[in-house]
C-alpha cells in the first residue's frame, strides 16, 4: 500500500492506535515516525528502525553561521576534486583539504551540540562533508528527540530484518518486535524496481531497458545517454534543489532542441564519460555542474557581482 497517497486524515486514522515500525532515517521517515507519535502516544510507541546513523540537521546554522558559507560557494568547490581539472586545481584542492576538515568538524560539532546524537548511540562514522556531498542530509521534524526521550518514538539500528507471524525479527535480537503496521521509507533503488513493480511485458522490457542504460553510462549533463541521443531524462538525478536541478535542464534540453548548441559525437561522449567527465556532479558540485549547462547554452557562469561575491557568497536558484 502506498501510504504516502493517503490524505492526511485517513493517513492519522490508519496508524492510530497500532505498533508502527518505520524503516529509515531519513525526510519520510523522520516525518512519519513524528506524525505517528503524535497519534499513538506512548501507549503505542513508534519504532524507527534505522541501518545507517546520518548527519540529519534541525536547522542549516551550525554555530549560527549560513551553512550556505561554508559548502554552496565557490570557494567551497576549491576545496574538492573535479572532473577534467588542470594541475593548479588539483594543488589547490590538495592544499586545502585540511580546510575540507575543518568545515566537516565545524558543522559537526554543532549538530551535536543542538542533538543528543551521542546519548542515542546515534553518531555516523562518516562525515558532514561526505553526507552533504551525497544530498543525504535531512531535516529532523522540531521536537522529534522529545519524543524519543518521553518514549512514544524508539530508535533501533539493525542491519537486517525479516517479517514474522508477530511482526518483525530484527537481527541480534532473541524475541520478535510486535507490529501491527511496517511503513519503509527507504527510497528505493531503480535495479530492483523492475523485482517489485507489476508492470507488463511490454512496458518491463522497456522499463529495463532504460534502466540498463542509465546506470550503464553517464547520463551527458545528467540528462542524455550517449548511446540515444534523442532521448532525454529529467529528474533521474538528485541534487541540493531538485526541482530547480530539473528546471534547468529542461531550458537547457530547449535549447539543444532550438539548435543553441550541438552535442559531441557519440564516440567522443562515451570517450568523456568513462574519463569521469559527465558523472553525474550536481550532487557534490552544484555550481561547476551549473556552469557547464551555462557555457552550453551561452550563459554567463559569473552570476555575482565582484570577485568576492562571486568567491564567498552561496549560489542558490535564484542566481540562475
Amino acid at each position: 500500500m502506498d501510504y504516502a497517497a493517503k490524505d492526511y486524515g485517513s493517513a492519522v486514522e490508519y496508524v492510530k492506535g497500532k505498533r508502527v515500525v518505520v524503516v529509515g532515517l531519513q525526510k519520510s521517515a523522520l516525518d512519519i515516525a513524528m506524525e505517528c507519535s503524535i497519534a499513538n502516544g506512548v501507549e503505542n510507541p513508534c519504532t524507527v528502525l534505522y541501518k545507517t546513523a546520518h548527519w540529519n540537521v534541525l536547522d542549516y546554522l551550525p554555530w549560527g553561521l549560513p551553512l550556505g558559507y561554508l559548502y554552496l560557494n565557490r570557494f567551497s568547490e576549491l576545496l574538492v576534486h573535479k572532473p577534467g581539472e588542470g594541475f593548479l586545481l588539483v594543488l589547490v584542492a590538495t592544499m586545502l583539504s585540511p580546510v575540507r576538515w575543518a568545515f566537516s568538524k565545524f558543522v559537526e560539532t554543532g549538530i551535536k551540540m543542538k542533538l543528543p546524537l551521542r546519548k542515542y548511540g546515534m553518531v555516523p562514522n562518516h562525515s558532514f562533508h561526505q553526507e552533504i556531498n551525497a544530498c543525504l542530509i535531512s531535516t529532523v521534524p522540531k521536537n522529534f528527540y522529545d519524543k524519543v526521550e518521553e518514549g512514544s518514538i524508539k530508535l533501533k539500528k539493525s542491519l537486517c530484518f525479516s517479517f514474522c507471524k508477530e511482526g518483525v525479527m530484527v537481527e541480534g535480537d532473541d524475541a520478535p518486535l510486535e507490529t501491527d503496521l511496517v511503513i519503509l521509507a527507504t527510497g528505493f533503488r531503480g535495479d530492483k524496481l523492475k523485482d517489485i513493480l507489476v508492470i507488463t511485458c511490454t512496458k518491463m522490457s522497456t522499463f529495463s531497458l532504460l534502466l540498463q542504460l542509465i546506470h550503464s553510462f553517464s547520463l551527458i549533463r545528467g540528462c542524455i545517454p550517449p548511446r540515444i541521443p534523442q532521448l532525454a531524462v529529467i529528474g533521474f538525478s538528485e541534487s541540493l534543489a531538485n526541482l530547480y536541478t530539473s528546471e534547468i535542464r529542461c531550458r537547457w534540453l530547449a535549447e539543444l532542441l532550438d539548435g543553441t548548441f550541438k552535442l559531441p559525437s557519440i564516440k567522443e561522449m562515451e570517450k568523456k564519460c568513462k574519463n569521469g567527465m559527465y558523472i553525474q556532479f550536481c550532487r557534490a558540485l552544484h555550481i561547476w555542474y551549473n556552469d557547464q549547462l551555462c557555457k552550453d547554452m551561452g550563459w554567463n557562469p559569473r552570476r555575482k557581482k565582484g570577485l568576492l561575491a562571486e568567491l564567498f557568497q552561496p549560489y542558490g536558484p535564484m542566481d540562475y
